[in-house]
C-alpha cells in the first residue's frame, strides 16, 4: 500500500504484480491492479464498490481510484508540493500550467516511447494532432481527454460558455427572443422586480458572477462572444488578416463592464460575487435562487443536478448589439495544453498504459458511457440503443449514478458517435432519448423556440479553423518567455482591477486607471505577436 499526501487529500494505491491477458478476459479480485490518481477538477466521487468500475476492472485487470480537488484546495500548490517531494500518484491530470511544470521537473514519462504496444492509445490522435501535443524535446507526455470526436458531433447539450437563464424566467416572460446584452438584463430586471423572492421567501439573485482567480473567464472573456467571435479565449482572431486582437481593450469590453457596473448599482448583481470561492458559487446555484449568469456548462453542471425542473438553465447567444451573429457553440475544440499523464512514481508503466489503452476499447467505452445492456439500456432490432422508463429515471439520480456509473471522465474517450457507427457515444446525446428525458417545462420551452436540444438554442457551429482554440496554445506559456510573462501580468492586472471597475461609483475614472495600469505593466504586443505567429503557422502562412 502506497500513500501519497496532497494537501488535505490522501491518495492510496495498491499496486499488485500480476499477469493479465486480453481485455475481454475476466480477472479474479486479487489480480486487479489499482492505480492512484489526481485530477485537477471538482467532481463528485463514485462509490468505492461502484458496479461498473468493478466490471471494467474484471475485464481489464485494473482500476483507478479517482481523486479530485476538494473545496479550498490550491491545485498549483498541490503540484508544487509534489515536485518538491518528488512523490506523485500514478496518473495525473493537472492544469495547463501544471503540465508544463511537471514536464520541466521530469515528473512525467514520455508516453510515445512505449505506445507501439498500445494501438488504441497510439491511434487515438492523428500524427498531426500528436505533433501539436509534443513538447519541445519531441516527446508526448500527456494525452488530452476531451478533444477527439468520432465520425461527427452529436451534441445535444451546450457544454460551453453562454449567457444562461433559468427556464422559469423565460416562461414567465412568454418565451421572448433575447439577442442583445440590454435585452438579457432587462429580462432579469423585470423578473426579479415581479418575483423578488423564491417560494420559500429567500431572495432571488438576478445575476451571479464567479470571479475566483482560478476561474475568471465568467467575468473577463464575454467581450469576445458579445462581438460574435468563438471561444479562442486567449484573444480574438481576425481570420481575414490572421492577426490576434486583445479583446480586453475593445470598445465592447468597455461597454460590457459599464453594463455590469450599472447592474451592480441597481442591485441586480449579487454584491457578494467578488468574494465567493468556487464552492460558494456552486452552492448558491444549488439553492435555485440564481436566475442568470455567464459560465461554461461543464463548470456549473454538477450544481444543477438536484435543482427543480423550473430552475434548470437555458443557454442564450447574447451579443452587444443587433446585427452581430453570435458564435457561442463550436465543434469539439482540440486542447493541446493539458491532459492525463503517467508519472515517474508509477512502478507499472506498461500496466498503466494498457489500462488507458483498454479504456478506449469499444466494449469498455460502452460500459463507461452506456452501462450494461439489459440493465442500463436496451437494444432494438435495428441496433439503436434506447432506455425504458426505469432506466430513464436512473439517469440524473445522483445516488444511483454514484453506485452504478463509472465514466472515468478524465481519461481519453471519443465524443460524437459510438464506435458502432449507429448510436451516439452516450445516452444524453442520443436524439430520441434526449428529448424524451426532458422535463415538461423544458419541452414547453424548446417547443416555443422551435428546437429539440440545448445546442439548437444557439447558432450552428461551423468548421473550426486550424488554430482554434488559441487558449490551448496560450495555456502552454510560462513566465520564462516575454509573451508568457505578459500573459501572467495581464491576468494579474485584470484580477486586481476588474472587480473594482464593476463596483466603482465612478466607472469612467476607474476604467481609465485600469487601462493605464494594464498598458503600462503588460507587454501586450509581445503576447499578441506570439499568438499571431501561431495563428499564421497553423494556417500555413
Amino acid at each position: 500500500m502506497k500513500k501519497l499526501k496532497l494537501g488535505g487529500l490522501i491518495i492510496s494505491s495498491l499496486l499488485l504484480v500480476s499477469s493479465f491477458t486480453a481485455c475481454s478476459d475476466k480477472k479474479d479480485e486479487d489480480e486487479i491492479r489499482v492505480y492512484s490518481s489526481f485530477f485537477n477538477a471538482q467532481l463528485n466521487p463514485i462509490d468505492p464498490d461502484n458496479d461498473i468500475q468493478q466490471i471494467i476492472a474484471e475485464k481489464t485487470g485494473a482500476k483507478c481510484i479517482e481523486s479530485w480537488l476538494q473545496e479550498g484546495d490550491d491545485s498549483e500548490k498541490i503540484i508544487s508540493n509534489m515536485i518538491m517531494s518528488n512523490e506523485y500518484p500514478d496518473f495525473i491530470y493537472p492544469s495547463a500550467d501544471g503540465c508544463q511544470k511537471l514536464i520541466q521537473a521530469n515528473a512525467l514519462i514520455p508516453i510515445d516511447e512505449y505506445w507501439d504496444d498500445y494501438p488504441n492509445l497510439k491511434n487515438y490522435f492523428t500524427e498531426d494532432e500528436w505533433n501539436r501535443i509534443r513538447y519541445e524535446d519531441g516527446h508526448v507526455y500527456y494525452v488530452p481527454s476531451f478533444s477527439k470526436c468520432y465520425m461527427y458531433d452529436t451534441n445535444t447539450i451546450h457544454n460551453d460558455e453562454a449567457f444562461w437563464v433559468q427556464v422559469k424566467v423565460l416562461k414567465w416572460a412568454g418565451y421572448p427572443k433575447i439577442t442583445t446584452l440590454d435585452e438579457y438584463f432587462d429580462l432579469l430586471e423585470r423578473y426579479v422586480a415581479a418575483n423578488p423572492t423564491a417560494e420559500d421567501g429567500s431572495p432571488n439573485i438576478a445575476y451571479e458572477i464567479l470571479a475566483d482567480k482560478s476561474i475568471f473567464f465568467c467575468l473577463d472573456n464575454p467581450p469576445q462572444f458579445l462581438d460574435g467571435y468563438p471561444n479562442d479565449g486567449a484573444c480574438i482572431v481576425d481570420s481575414e488578416n490572421l492577426v490576434a486582437i486583445d479583446y480586453n481593450t475593445t470598445p465592447t469590453a468597455e461597454k460590457w463592464f459599464r453594463k455590469l457596473n450599472e447592474e451592480y448599482h441597481k442591485g441586480i448583481i449579487d454584491p457578494e460575487c467578488f468574494v465567493l470561492t468556487p464552492e460558494q458559487y456552486y452552492n448558491k446555484i444549488k439553492t435555485g435562487n440564481v436566475l442568470g449568469m455567464v459560465d461554461q456548462y461543464w463548470n456549473f453542471r454538477r450544481a444543477t443536478k438536484e435543482l427543480p425542473d423550473e430552475c434548470q438553465y437555458v443557454p442564450l447567444g447574447v451579443v452587444i448589439e443587433d446585427g452581430i451573429e453570435e458564435h457561442y457553440h463550436s465543434q469539439t475544440a482540440f486542447d493541446s495544453s493539458q491532459g492525463v499523464g503517467i508519472t515517474v512514481s508509477c512502478d507499472d508503466i506498461d500496466g498503466a498504459l494498457k489500462f488507458m489503452n483498454d479504456l478506449l476499447d469499444p466494449e469498455i467505452l460502452n460500459l463507461r458511457f452506456w452501462g450494461v445492456e439489459g440493465v442500463d439500456y436496451e437494444v432494438g432490432d435495428d441496433g439503436v440503443f434506447y432506455l425504458n422508463d426505469e432506466q430513464t429515471a436512473h439517469r440524473g439520480d445522483s445516488k444511483y449514478e454514484a453506485a452504478h456509473r463509472c465514466v472515468y471522465t478524465y481519461f481519453p474517450y471519443y465524443w460524437g458517435m459510438n464506435q458502432d457507427g449507429i448510436n451516439a457515444y452516450t445516452s444524453s446525446y442520443q436524439p430520441g432519448e434526449f428529448y424524451k428525458s426532458l422535463s415538461d417545462i423544458m419541452k414547453e420551452c424548446f417547443d416555443a423556440y422551435g428546437v429539440k436540444t440545448y445546442v439548437e438554442m444557439l447558432n450552428q457551429a461551423g468548421e473550426n479553423p486550424p488554430w482554434y482554440p488559441m487558449w490551448s496554445y496560450s495555456g502552454t506559456f510560462t513566465e520564462d518567455t516575454p509573451y508568457g510573462k505578459a500573459k501572467f501580468d495581464m491576468e494579474e492586472v485584470k484580477y486586481e482591477y476588474l472587480p473594482k471597475v464593476v463596483m466603482s461609483d465612478d466607472f469612467d475614472s476607474e476604467w481609465e486607471q485600469y487601462m493605464k495600469v494594464y498598458n503600462e505593466k503588460c507587454d501586450v504586443k509581445a503576447y499578441l505577436d506570439e499568438l499571431t505567429a501561431e495563428i499564421r503557422r497553423c494556417a500555413g502562412k
